[in-house]
């Protein structure tokens, strides 16, 4: 029985046009084309089709497409052609059903039933070619009051806590060395020093070739510890202790061994050819009190000159788990929406486990100010964040800056073919193949990169100055700028945000 049958993508090729180059069979990393030279005939796998384009994109005469497929299962309200292809599949391997990148299920995108306030005549709007705008934001803890000094001039009396400057409040969000290639971290690196932000290095380590961005970079301590020590805290400009994310909250991870090569090995401290597992928990943190005793470790080794922020996956109790880590010392919560990108998680936690980013964001805005604590820790919002419009929605909710994966990875040529997880990405970004890898080239890939923050940041300050304001900080949690439509009244209520026409 063939796996994926009825396949979903159909390749067409027209003949006429087709110079039999045969580009398309090395180009595509999953074997759809095949030429028999012998008999100098063509088969096209179709059930092999992941619909990445790759040979599409690269055929010298534009003579193929992929489509989807006509074909597919009578027709059936509750038991779809997923379902069934699902059901089949596992009843073939007895196997967990991976996949990659975010939730796909057709669930309410808050983002896109909210919109954003704009100013007319009593409060006229600001033109941002003609006007500052500042988009420079400070993430960690602020003092309660700042005192100054007068001795032959003035200076600061205050101690301050260690913030990281970004200017903009984007950061490209953090995917391990080993899930995606070296050529797509120097891509990110390149483009978050050159634009003045920060990428996260996921829990794969830093390697060699990223320590001139280090500056820029945020390392991050995982349940499976790998290349955790000294030297790694120190580089970095920020230390990030993941307990969870949003595409498989309340699951570690896992890198098969087949993905642990000779650099990955060296990096993540790991035998070569080695699962890396994660666990699930941290086997040191069951409390809010052993995590705190692990923020202050951490600032303890990096003689407290680095911020600590501690990521969790957004669930139905975020805003106490949030209250509790800034209480606990974190300078920040990073919080995971259930739309957050993966290389590779179960798809029945990708697609039922977790809830929107949106919600996540006002709830735990709320809660910190209802306890006095907003200005001891920032908040950054992450999963799902695909254009400008959804950065300042989120920053309006609750958010200091935003975290994104996904959109950086298209960036760089994604297709989001949700194939990341087989090591055989066709655009060199989610695989360890050094053939695959030369597809990406790191300095096309950090100008494409830099362009988007830099894109996403011009219209920022348009969508500021529509709004009347000429910062980024007078956007946080002012959630009296926007409104929404087509949500019912306990929707509006946990956003904190009115109706439209109110």
């Amino acid at each position: 029985m063939v796996r994926n049958f009825p396949p979903e993508f159909v390749v067409r090729v027209d003949r006429e046009a087709c110079i039999n180059c045969l580009r398309c069979v090395r180009e595509c990393p999953f074997g759809v084309h095949e030429y028999d030279r012998e008999k100098k005939l063509w088969k096209r796998h179709h059930e092999k089709c992941v619909a990445c384009l790759r040979c599409a994109y690269m055929c010298p005469v534009q003579a193929i497409s992929i489509e989807r497929s006509p074909m597919e299962y009578a027709p059936h309200p509750v038991w779809t052609n997923r379902v069934r292809k699902d059901i089949k599949t596992q009843a073939e391997t007895g196997a967990v059903i991976l996949t990659a990148m975010g939730n796909e299920l057709p669930y309410v995108s808050y983002f896109d039933r909210l919109v954003l306030d704009a100013c007319q005549v009593t409060n006229p709007s600001i033109d941002p070619l003609r006007e500052p705008m500042e988009l420079r934001t400070y993430i960690g803890r602020k003092p309660e009051k700042v005192e100054l000094e007068e001795d032959n001039g003035v200076r600061l009396k205050t101690k301050i806590a260690p913030n990281l400057k970004l200017e903009t409040p984007i950061m490209f969000a953090h995917m391990s060395y080993g899930s995606i290639s070296i050529e797509a971290h120097l891509s990110m690196a390149r483009a978050a020093k050159e634009v003045g932000t920060y990428m996260g290095t996921g829990e794969g380590g830093m390697h060699v070739e990223l320590y001139p961005y280090a500056d820029h970079i945020i390392t991050q301590v995982a349940s499976g510890r790998f290349a955790v020590h000294e030297e790694y805290l120190k580089r970095g400009a920020a230390i990030e202790i993941k307990i969870g994310q949003g595409a498989k909250p309340g699951i570690g991870g896992h890198l098969p061994g087949k993905k642990v090569t000779e650099e990955i090995s060296r990096t993540r401290m790991i035998p070569e050819g080695s699962d890396a597992i994660s666990p699930a928990p941290h086997h040191d943190i069951y409390s809010i009190e052993d995590l705190a005793r692990l923020i202050y470790a951490l600032k303890e080794a990096t003689r407290y000159k680095k911020p600590v922020f501690v990521k969790i996956a957004a669930v139905h109790n975020v805003a106490p788990i949030a209250v509790g880590i800034i209480r606990a010392g974190a300078d920040a919560v990073v919080i995971d929406g259930f739309r957050a990108g993966t290389g590779a998680a179960p798809q029945v936690h990708r697609d039922h486990h977790g809830i929107p980013i949106e919600a996540a964001i006002a709830s735990v805005d709320r809660r910190l100010r209802e306890e006095g604590i907003r200005h001891w820790g920032s908040i950054i919002a992450s999963g799902g964040i695909r254009s400008s419009a959804d950065v300042a929605k989120a920053i309006a909710l609750g958010a200091d800056a935003v975290y994104i994966g996904t959109a950086a990875l298209i960036a760089l040529g994604c297709t989001v073919c949700k194939k990341c997880y087989t090591g055989k990405c066709a655009w060199g970004i989610a695989t360890q193949d050094p053939e695959l890898r030369k597809r990406l080239d790191p300095e096309e890939g950090a100008r494409r990169a830099a362009n988007l923050l830099r894109a996403w940041s011009h219209e920022l300050k348009e969508i500021l100055g529509a709004l009347g304001l000429n910062s980024i900080e007078s956007l946080r949690s002012n959630r009296d700028r926007l409104r929404g439509v087509g949500l019912t009244e306990p929707e509006l209520r946990v956003l904190g945000v009115k109706p439209a026409g109110e």
